[in-house]
């Protein structure tokens, strides 16, 4: 690894890192508070009936889809947060690490309810507690991951940035050349 990768590299990891730990710690805070101030508790209206402090403990995805496969999204998130920090070297940019370190530190916020949260280990149910009239109860970590997603993909569409898999496939292509000349000139002697 040269110089140059040497700076570009660690701090996209560092970003990565930094992201997901703050995340799921703020998301974790929150649900603490949210518990201890809302546990038995009639809704609180912050903005009029536009938006309100609800607990709600969901064993579902969003909008409460799929509340009988808990496990099924416990293994999604622990796989998703896995495949991160494995290919967090393709990561070419200070906003695509942010970008997957909100997804994969929503995912790990998450993850610790679905873990140790009533009813059980890996069937825990997520703590939601922000609710916009009309929508879906959320959390912190349901919005990390939703500006995540839009990050990404917003910086995918418009970025100059090149393929996440050109290095690879220029290595590959040379390395192919190589062994081809090499063939020739084995051949020929």
């Amino acid at each position: 690894m040269t110089k140059k990768e040497t700076r570009t590299y660690f701090p996209r990891r560092g970003i990565l890192a930094a992201v997901i730990v703050s995340v799921a710690i703020i998301d974790q805070l929150t649900k603490i508070i949210a518990l201890k101030t809302l546990d038995g508790r009639p809704a609180v209206q912050v903005l009029g009936d536009l938006f309100e402090l609800r607990l709600v403990f969901n064993p579902g995805a969003a909008f409460s889809f799929g509340t009988n496969a808990t496990w099924v999204f416990t293994t999604l998130q622990l796989v998703y947060i896995l495949a991160v920090m494995c290919c967090s070297h393709w990561l070419r940019s200070p906003i695509s690490a942010t970008a997957a370190g909100l997804i994969a530190g929503g995912a790990l916020g998450n993850l610790i309810d679905r873990l140790f949260r009533e009813p059980g280990f890996y069937v825990g149910h997520v703590v939601d507690f922000l609710s916009v009239k009309g929508f879906a109860v959320f959390n912190i970590a349901d919005s990390a991951i939703t500006v995540g997603v839009i990050i990404l993909v917003i910086w995918m569409v418009f970025s100059k940035e090149p393929d996440l898999f050109a290095d690879q496939i220029a290595a590959e292509k040379k390395s192919a050349q190589k062994n081809q000349k090499q063939l020739a000139e084995g051949g020929q002697q």
